[in-house]
């Protein structure tokens, strides 16, 4: 019997906004009490996370004191190494304070683009004194609901100035941090600027310091946009990009859902899994979701136990697909490669000379079955447990 409980080379973390959201909506208000910071650090450790990560204000109040922020910070390390919970990424919230309606980086006033630098540099040094090595930036304001208020172009260029500050910064200040940017379609905006993967990994090609950005990209975010979560962590991996990643759930097209991992979309979550644990993804498994408004505490624990025992289910379910004969025959048989244009894996005048050289028989290549529907099939009999 697979024994399905987390341990800590699982790295799986969770952000303090997860477990202790408090089942607020647009609808609706809080159907949970408020946890602190503290709690929140025990409840995971009661749980087998390995970490928690952290936005600035969900540990520090925007408006407390020097005081205040000091004794905040001592409880929560003090928290941290009573349970040996890690805090592995940190990032800063530039979207809840209405001083970012119009967005952090890319407002149009040069005062919030300031507060917003001014914010970051301080979330940084904490995060960093934390024990953080990643920071990520989530632009949730960075976007409009109308262009005629904002250049487009302008405002990407508010935001590569913005991170390429923040590199230098890292860089002055000799820290082990590396920068990840999330990528989102819209919402709480009518559009966000770089929404997806794809754009992120475009934009940080022209950063003064790429070798130091990479991105976090997130399952609901995609599929919000009715993409195929697993291909944009295959770009990124294949980028040497794919610094954290935000594991949840989501159906496509809806609103930003944050449902536990594996909640609504098993397949494509196994798919997800089986490459992050093929390739050696070594990063933080970060659960961003939150549990159903319909639970207490208890409930939120057992949200949180699901999210790591799901990816543990599907790991060995991955296990499986791999060393099962039937399946493995046939990947064989699909793949089938006899080496006979490998001179085409680099440009030559001879390898141009031989391939114009060379028939083909595409009428018999175009009818030749594939076998992806008896693939397909293995696969979802592994997932329903009968192979």
């Amino acid at each position: 019997m697979v024994n399905y409980v987390p341990k800590p080379e699982d790295r799986f973390t969770f952000g303090l906004w997860t477990v202790g959201n408090i089942g607020r909506d647009p609808f609706g208000g809080p159907v949970r009490e408020v946890i602190s910071p503290v709690d929140i650090v025990h409840l995971l450790a009661e749980v087998g996370a390995y970490g928690v990560n952290y936005h600035d204000n969900d540990l520090i109040p925007i408006d407390a004191s020097p005081d205040e922020e000091r004794q905040i910070i001592k409880d929560f390390k003090v928290a941290l190494n009573t349970t040996g919970l890690k805090m592995p990424m940190a990032t800063t919230n530039l979207f809840t304070d209405p001083i970012f309606k119009d967005g952090a980086f890319t407002s149009n006033d040069p005062r919030v683009r300031a507060y917003a630098y001014q914010k970051v540099l301080k979330t940084i040094d904490i995060g960093v004194d934390l024990g953080a090595k990643v920071f990520v930036f989530w632009g949730g304001r960075e976007g409009t609901e109308t262009d005629a208020s904002k250049n487009a172009a302008d405002a990407v260029k508010r935001y590569r100035e913005a991170i390429n500050f923040f590199t230098e910064y890292v860089i002055s200040q000799k820290y082990d941090l590396r920068i990840a940017l999330e990528a989102k379609p819209n919402e709480p905006r009518s559009d966000l600027y770089l929404p997806t993967t794809g754009a992120m990994l475009g934009f940080i090609a022209t950063l003064d310091h790429p070798e130091m950005v990479g991105v976090n990209p997130e399952v609901a975010h995609e599929h919000m946009a009715g993409l195929n979560f697993m291909h944009a962590a295959a770009q990124a991996w294949d980028a040497g990009k794919l610094f954290h990643i935000d594991l949840n759930d989501q159906l496509f097209g809806r609103y930003d859902q944050d449902f536990r991992f594996g909640a609504a979309m098993i397949k494509q979550n196994f798919f997800l899994v089986k490459f992050l644990e093929d390739v050696g993804y070594s990063g933080s498994r970060h659960f961003d979701a939150h549990a159903y408004r319909t639970e207490d505490y208890e409930g939120v624990k057992d949200f949180a136990r699901g999210c790591m025992r799901t990816y543990l289910i599907l790991k060995e379910k991955a296990q499986r697909f791999n060393a099962d004969p039937e399946i493995q025959a046939l990947l064989a048989e699909i793949h089938a490669d006899d080496g006979a244009f490998d001179y085409l894996k680099a440009y030559s005048a001879e390898g141009v000379a031989r391939l114009r050289a060379t028939g083909f028989d595409r009428v018999g290549i175009g009818r030749k079955g594939l076998n992806y529907e008896r693939l397909d099939q293995l696969t979802i009999e592994v997932l329903l447990g009968v192979r």
